[in-house]
């Protein structure tokens, strides 16, 4: 029996939806802040905006966890996948962008479906930050778009007939898109807190938005297209060579871990042979 992807629930639903705008406007708001507004002139009170991420994230876990129904392995499942990734994350920490974890979080979301992946994602980069002594201002940020990543792999089409090769394709470009996409969500927020650069690639408040992403681009290119091409390289790569053997693992994991079990109803016990009918 196929298994598809746990499905979101209303409750899902408004808290990815809710998390996601405000973590949108707290990414792009440098952007299109004009010059004499609040926003610039205390470009440094950012961190604690971020901050008010983190129970906006805590509210997705909730929210995912009672709209499916969760249950002891589902959970068990969802600390032992996030130990998994904050592990790999160090191995290629420090070299050229090399994070395997990264393809992990490509098939977890595709097997475990949007909501869970977001909650997944976000779990995993908190881990990796306390494993790592990544804690900062930052970390909202990579946790949410650690979020954004994982889920995306969830809302890719054909959960449940799509299989072999095509799917393989398809999850691989999608890691490889979506790791620049990872790395241009967090180079944003470092763009504008990080002081000292030259002033075509800084950040200028109140400048058109036009111009502010030209200097941004510049920025990316000239600090982390690198990095970034590394991590997609390799995301493409283990997915192609070992993603068929873990999509496989993953999906008779998460039969066993009962996601999601449907109710059945059957009709009456007919009665053995020779048996008169039971009557009320």
């Amino acid at each position: 029996m196929s298994r598809g992807p746990v499905r979101l629930g209303p409750r899902s639903i408004a808290a990815l939806v809710l998390v996601s705008l405000v973590g949108a406007m707290a990414v792009a708001w440098p952007l299109f802040a004009d010059r004499g507004a609040a926003v610039t002139n205390h470009a440094a009170d950012a961190p604690w905006f971020f901050a008010a991420l983190l129970p906006l994230l805590i509210a997705v876990v909730v929210a995912t966890i009672a709209d499916c129904g969760m249950d002891a392995k589902a959970v068990a499942m969802l600390g032992v996948l996030a130990a998994v990734g904050a592990a790999l994350r160090p191995l290629g920490a420090g070299t050229a962008g090399l994070e395997p974890m990264f393809f992990l979080m490509v098939l977890s979301g595709r097997v475990l479906g949007p909501g869970f992946g977001f909650v997944l994602g976000a779990v995993t980069m908190f881990a990796s930050a306390l494993l790592t002594g990544g804690v900062g201002p930052w970390m909202p940020v990579q946790m949410l778009a650690m979020g954004w990543f994982t889920m995306g792999a969830g809302l890719l089409p054909g959960p449940v007939r799509l299989r072999g090769l095509g799917e393989l394709l398809m999850l691989s470009a999608y890691g490889f898109v979506a790791a620049f996409a990872y790395g241009t969500v967090t180079n944003l927020y470092g763009w504008v807190t990080v002081g000292g650069l030259g002033s075509g690639i800084s950040f200028q408040p109140g400048e058109p938005a036009h111009e502010n992403l030209v200097r941004f681009l510049a920025f990316v290119l000239a600090t982390s297209l690198g990095w970034d091409l590394g991590r997609a390289t390799l995301t493409v790569v283990l997915t192609m060579t070992v993603g068929g053997t873990l999509l496989k693992a993953l999906r008779r994991a998460t039969r066993r871990a009962n996601f999601e079990t449907q109710v059945t109803f059957e009709g009456p016990e007919e009665p053995l042979r020779g048996e008169a009918p039971h009557r009320t």
